[in-house]
């Protein structure tokens, strides 16, 4: 897989350095040379020295054949730019995206040519959510544009769901539970299951079945 990466800062060197180690061929673009010169001798990757908000520079760079590119800089606004260039202009297949603010989360969707946007402070929110709360629907990722997520409930002893099987909850049909953890375990679910309290229940939803996913699971 070829892999474009925007932004050479600490995020963008250590998804290259772990994608490289994959087997992956990677790219790395970064407007700022004197940090290109320290960086290409310590991660085997193509460097290329340019500013990726600029259409000329991704062209130059070859963003036309990669399959997924990675807008990683410090800054939310030339994440946007990047993401927008790399999809409509390049056609990217999938394109993920930075969130540096939690506030601009919104902004990263598919009208700014984003597939997966992931916010460092948002997802380390959601991590202590999901570890202390139960009885509580928590947004653990988001993607396809913000139009789907990856949530998780804790079931609690009055849950609606305690001691139902998955296929006779009834679910939306854009909703899917993807895993159950049940005593530190990961259980592949099927439409038998039988959830009961304290199971960690991982679904994917679409957002408009989120507050369905939480009437079955949480209650009203």
């Amino acid at each position: 897989m070829k892999v474009a990466i925007a932004g050479a800062g600490s995020v963008g060197t250590a998804i290259a350095k772990d994608l490289a180690l994959n087997g992956h061929d990677v790219l790395v673009i970064e407007k700022d040379p004197d940090l290109v010169e320290i960086l290409r001798p310590t991660i085997d990757v193509k460097w290329v020295a340019a500013d990726a908000c600029e259409m000329s520079s991704l062209d130059a760079a070859g963003m036309a054949e990669v399959d997924v590119a990675v807008a990683a800089t410090g800054d939310d606004e030339d994440n946007l730019v990047i993401s927008l260039l790399a999809k409509q202009e390049f056609a990217v297949p999938r394109v993920i995206a930075r969130v540096n603010e939690a506030s601009n989360q919104w902004l990263f969707n598919d009208t700014w040519g984003v597939d997966v946007s992931v916010s460092t402070p948002q997802l380390l929110t959601a991590l202590v959510e999901e570890a202390v709360t139960v009885g509580s629907l928590v947004r653990l990722l988001q993607f396809g544009g913000g139009t789907s997520q990856l949530v998780e409930v804790t079931l609690a002893e009055k849950s609606p769901a305690a001691g139902i099987a998955i296929a006779d909850l009834e679910m939306p049909r854009e909703a899917a539970v993807v895993a159950v953890v049940r005593d530190r375990k990961v259980l592949a679910p099927h439409s038998e299951t039988v959830l009961a309290a304290g199971d960690e229940v991982l679904l994917v939803t679409s957002a408009d079945s989120e507050e369905t996913v939480r009437r079955f699971l949480v209650g009203p």
